[in-house]
């Protein structure tokens, strides 16, 4: 594996490691992922005003849940496609911007299809996503032909991320679920849906699929706030909803194993990529100490903001990279920069020929 310091990934890397074929970039989830999109939908999960965006190229908001880039951006910009992957919605994109990547991702929304209706107002539907990626492929087909997209899209690496949502504010928070769902039962609920989407995205052409497991849910800002017995005081992770987390991740774990020893005969590389690990490292390991909090976000008091409530009337702090999350729910930039190198191996592994 290369080494890869910090400052080389923050700059813009359009090389080609190993020399790569790689076409483009097709990203499906949530907020982790989304770039934009729902400033285009009706929905209060925004973040198209500052203080997002502060450490942006131009200092611009532009619907990523955090200062600078997302994680999505550095994959991409590692494998040389492009330096940012836009947001599907987004009306401007033009033919050559949308034939390499996009992502379809959508803040607040989750593999339970109930996580998409409960949030405030209309967020995208990982069932929805998927029908704008087969639209996408038309609108692709009838600028380039078929045969060159579907050359396209067969080169192409998709990745997915999701599954917080249906945890922390479906699951947990509210009661629905919990009168019917056992912890256990409710992680295979989410599972089985994700491995539909991941069908889905295979009967689509997807053949290069990442997944990425689910973070310590437990040391969200907002989850300790909620949980703790003393939110000020107490500031530890939260072991539930944390444990929760880590054996719906070693499901689908599993899973993602089983469907690559399936189709590997087929051209697949499926892989999972852990932010488990390295997130629990920077929030309770080694990694701490490159970080002045871990239990706070840098926006507001750091306790409960996000989306809305992290605004520019908010109180922000000075240096977010001295911080693990930028809002009570989402990374810094130089979170998902270490989130980005720790997944660096699988990266490695799924763009090789």
């Amino acid at each position: 594996m290369p080494f890869f310091p910090v400052a080389d990934a923050e700059a813009s890397i359009l090389r080609r490691p190993f020399n790569n074929n790689i076409s483009a970039g097709y990203v499906f989830g949530d907020s982790t992922v989304d770039p934009g999109n729902n400033n285009f939908v009706p929905t209060l999960f925004r973040s198209n005003f500052p203080p997002y965006g502060k450490d942006f190229r131009g200092q611009t908001p532009t619907g990523r849940f955090t200062n600078g880039k997302l994680s999505t951006d550095l994959v991409a910009s590692y494998i040389g496609i492009k330096e940012y992957l836009p947001p599907y919605l987004d009306p401007n994109l033009s033919i050559e911007e949308l034939i390499t990547g996009v992502s379809f991702a959508s803040a607040g929304t989750g593999l339970d299809p109930l996580t998409a209706q409960i949030s405030v107002g209309s967020v995208i539907s990982l069932p929805k996503q998927l029908e704008y990626f087969r639209e996408y492929k038309t609108r692709v087909q009838s600028g380039i032909g078929k045969k060159r997209m579907e050359a396209i899209i067969k080169d192409a690496v998709f990745l997915v991320s999701c599954g917080t949502n249906d945890f922390v504010i479906n699951y947990f928070t509210l009661p629905i679920r919990r009168k019917n769902y056992t912890v256990s039962a409710y992680q295979q609920l989410v599972l089985r849906n994700l491995k539909q989407v991941l069908q889905d995205l295979w009967d689509e052409g997807a053949r290069r699929i990442a997944v990425t497991g689910l973070p310590p849910m437990g040391c969200l800002p907002a989850v300790i706030t909620l949980y703790s017995e003393n939110a000020v005081l107490g500031r530890g992770c939260i072991e539930k909803l944390s444990r929760a987390g880590m054996e719906y991740n070693q499901m689908l774990q599993n899973e993602l194993n089983s469907m690559q020893g399936r189709l590997a005969h087929l051209g697949a590389k499926i892989t999972y990529i852990d932010i488990f690990t390295p997130m629990v490292d920077m929030i309770q390991g080694l990694g701490k100490h490159d970080f002045d909090e871990v239990s706070h976000g840098c926006c507001g008091s750091g306790f409960l903001e996000a989306g809305f409530l992290c605004n520019p009337k908010s109180f922000v702090c000075f240096d977010a990279s001295k911080y693990v999350f930028f809002d009570s729910i989402h990374p810094t930039e130089k979170t998902y920069i270490r989130l980005f190198l720790a997944s660096l191996p699988v990266i490695d592994l799924m763009i090789q020929n």
